[in-house]
Parts: structure tokens; sequence; C-alpha cells
């Protein structure tokens, strides 16, 4: 019985909105789907849904259709296995084989299946991100399921850019501005930089971790939810405090965050593959 209500625990526990420890205001959460939660309101093609978290079908700028399908969600909502727990400060995962079920949404927000083979790159230092690898082909899930992908866009967003946040854990989504940048923002043990805070129309909850920041009206992917200040607290999990160059530490309670993605590009080889070891990549890199 305490081995069955453990795994309950652990069950519940993975629904991420900041990271995975912070379940139960998220089950709390009444999720107002009178807002804007259809098909009609938000652009669902390509939006994924996994156990613990959001994500979306990306695809980078000029890659073949017949390349692996990549999947683009949070370090955070990596999975180390069921007693694995996150990825630690400096910890970086490339090229790793691991079998995972997904969900992809088509327009009219139908579920189909898909799994992932590999997990390109993972990290929680710096940003927080994790790209995977499908089994199958672009051209493969657009002939299956009529689902084309997101396109990553390589550009660093702009302040003010007007943005929808795209959640296939819970099958909604949210319309608001980017607000500024953050030089440092610290959540526990974490550390992220250049991160996104948003203006106030862009109420995330927990599960919306890994969903895509896409400029509005476009498919483009500019940047990836991933954290809030829910409690009001310091520099804590589920609590980031934002830092400024000059160590200037602030709390907004309530105020949420994404992390830039264009800055994958840095490390991207002209055959689509990523390559740590490229001149001018500045994705965090394994240690040692």
């Amino acid at each position: 019985m305490k081995f069955m209500l453990a795994l309950a625990i652990l069950s519940l526990a993975n629904i991420a909105h900041a990271f995975p420890t912070a379940p139960f205001d998220a089950l709390k959460t009444t999720i107002d789907h009178s807002e804007k939660s259809m098909a009609d309101d938000y652009d669902f093609e390509g939006i994924i849904k996994l156990n613990n978290c959001s994500g979306s079908l990306i695809r980078f700028a000029g890659q073949p259709m017949t390349s692996k399908a990549i999947v683009l969600t949070n370090g955070h909502c990596y999975s180390k296995g069921m007693f694995g727990g996150m990825l630690q400060p400096n910890e970086v995962v490339y090229n790793k084989a691991q079998a995972r079920d997904m969900k992809i949404f088509d327009k009219a927000m139908k579920l189909f299946p898909v799994k992932a083979t590999k997990v390109l790159y993972a990290t929680m230092t710096n940003t927080d991100i994790a790209l995977y690898e499908l089994s199958e082909s672009y051209e493969s899930i657009l002939s299956k399921y009529k689902i084309e992908s997101f396109t990553l866009d390589s550009v660093r967003p702009f302040e003010g850019t007007s943005i929808d946040i795209v959640s296939g854990f819970w099958d909604r989504g949210y319309s608001c501005e980017i607000d500024a940048f953050i030089f440092n923002l610290k959540e526990g043990d974490w550390m992220f930089t250049d991160s996104i805070r948003y203006t106030n129309g862009c109420a995330t909850v927990g599960g919306t971790s890994g969903s895509p920041i896409i400029a509005r009206g476009t498919r483009s992917v500019i940047a990836i939810n991933n954290t809030a200040n829910e409690n009001g607290k310091s520099c804590a999990v589920n609590n980031p405090c934002e830092i400024t160059q000059d160590g200037k530490v602030t709390v907004l309670k309530d105020k949420k965050y994404g992390q830039q993605t264009y800055n994958i590009y840095s490390c991207l080889r002209p055959d689509f593959n990523i390559d740590l070891s490229m001149a001018g990549c500045v994705l965090p890199k394994p240690r040692s």
C-alpha cells in the first residue's frame, strides 16, 4: 500500500509548471476554457501533449521534410526515469537514446500517437530546453496525420512582441506580449540567462511547461514557456527571482517567464545536426 501511494504521489509530481515539485497548486487550479481554448482561437497543429508537460513539433529553417522530426519542450520535462529526478545545474544530456511516448494535435485538436527515440539535447543550465528526435520524419507525420511542424525562429525576439502560448497538456492557449528580458533568473539551484517575462495576459499554470511561445499570427516558435513566481518567495523553486547585471534582486509574484530558443542555431551544422563543438556554439556542454 505504501509503495502504491508513493507511486501515486510521484505520478502527481510529474505535472510540471515551473518544476515538477509544485503539482498540487496546479491540480487545484481551475482552467477557464470559456476564454480561449478551442482550435478556432489558437493554432494547435503540431502542439505536443506529454504526460507531465507540453511541447511542440518544430523544424529548423530550411531543414528537409525527410529529416526525423523534432519535439521541443523544457529540460525540466525531460524524464530521467521513475526515480531519476531533474537535471542538475551544469548537467547536459546529448545524443542519448531514449524511448518516450507522446501525442500530437492536428488542426481540429484530434490527438495522434508519436514516439521519441532519442534526446538530441537537454539542459536546465542558462536555459531550460529539451529536444527529442521522433521515430518518424516530418514528411511521414504530414502524410499520415496532415500535421505540419512549426518553424523554430533563428532571431532573438523583441520586447513588445505579441505572443500566443499554447499548452498541449491543458488543451488551451494564452495571449499576451513580451514584457521584458531578464539578465538572470534564479530558481532554486538553477540560473537562466536572458529570460523572457510576459505581460499579465499569459496566466500560465502547472502543466504549461514546455509550451511554445509563438509570434501571434505566425507558425514561428520564438521561445519556450518554463516558469512562474507562484507565491512571492525569493529565488526558490517555483518562485524565481530576477537579478540584474549589477546584482540587484527583484521578486515579482505571479509573473511568468520563458526561455530563448534562437541560440540553438549557434550549434547547428549545415546538415541540421546539433554539434556542441562548433565554433560559436553557446549551448552549455557536457562536463568531461
